[in-house]
């Protein structure tokens, strides 16, 4: 019987590396999957890339990974926090200006697209996003009918931790809202997809026609707060 949930927060964060590039869903607070990056924070995993929208948002989850000195690299198209008088809210900036932490700023749809790209199989594609500006620097360049064009690369996972309003056993997800975000893609970019669901619900109680990522791009799925699910 195939079976995708796991019953601990720990056996869904099980296989993370030092040096692994994971891909982080989240749109500021919404769709942000905080227990399993706090389980990673617990796992011990070190020199990670990570790719998400923000550079942390609050006190909680990846904030708390930078200023763990956990991360080496981190790639997002916002690299401040939303409230950063806040405990570990300022880590991405302070280890940035101390030098302890690179920084890739990628457009937000350029991001996405990178993603998808890496999830089809596809390889590099022209943008007109970026063109004359720094973040063109050291990439190819085109001009095509007046059009200036940036050369982008696939943007590939080993994990994607994506936050999901439910999900049954076979890992179809569900997503709340804006909690949607980035989810999808990464599901799709990553070698490991692992979800964490409000709820876990029977086989079937989800629709196809309602289903947003298929179950066949996500490898593990846990209940938030790391209980099993049916």
């Amino acid at each position: 019987m195939l079976d995708k949930t796991v019953d601990s927060l720990e056996a869904a964060v099980a296989g993370v590396r030092d040096g692994s590039v994971i891909l982080i869903g989240g749109f500021g607070a919404s769709g942000v999957p905080t227990d399993l990056i706090c389980a990673l924070l617990d796992q011990g995993a070190r020199e990670l890339t990570i790719v998400n929208n923000n550079a942390g948002n609050g006190e909680r989850g990846l904030s708390q990974l930078v200023q763990a000195g956990r991360v080496r690299k981190m790639i997002c198209s916002f690299a401040r926090s939303s409230d950063r008088k806040k405990p570990n809210a300022a880590a991405f900036a302070q280890a940035y200006r101390a030098g302890k932490i690179e920084l890739e700023c990628v457009p937000q749809g350029t991001m996405a697209e990178r993603m998808r790209a890496a999830g089809a199989g596809l390889g590099p594609f022209f943008t007109p996003t970026a063109y004359g500006t720094p973040l063109a620097e050291g990439k190819e360049t085109r001009v095509v009918d007046g059009v200036g064009y940036v050369l982008e690369t696939p943007l590939k996972g080993d994990f994607a931790f994506v936050k999901a309003l439910r999900a049954d056993r076979w890992g179809n997800l569900v997503y709340r809202y804006a909690g949607r975000n980035f989810a999808p893609v990464m599901c799709m970019a990553a070698t490991t997809a692992v979800a964490q669901a409000g709820e876990i619900v029977s086989l079937g109680a989800i629709p196809p026609e309602h289903v947003m990522t298929p179950g066949i791009f996500v490898k593990r799925v846990v209940r938030e707060g790391g209980q099993h699910g049916i």
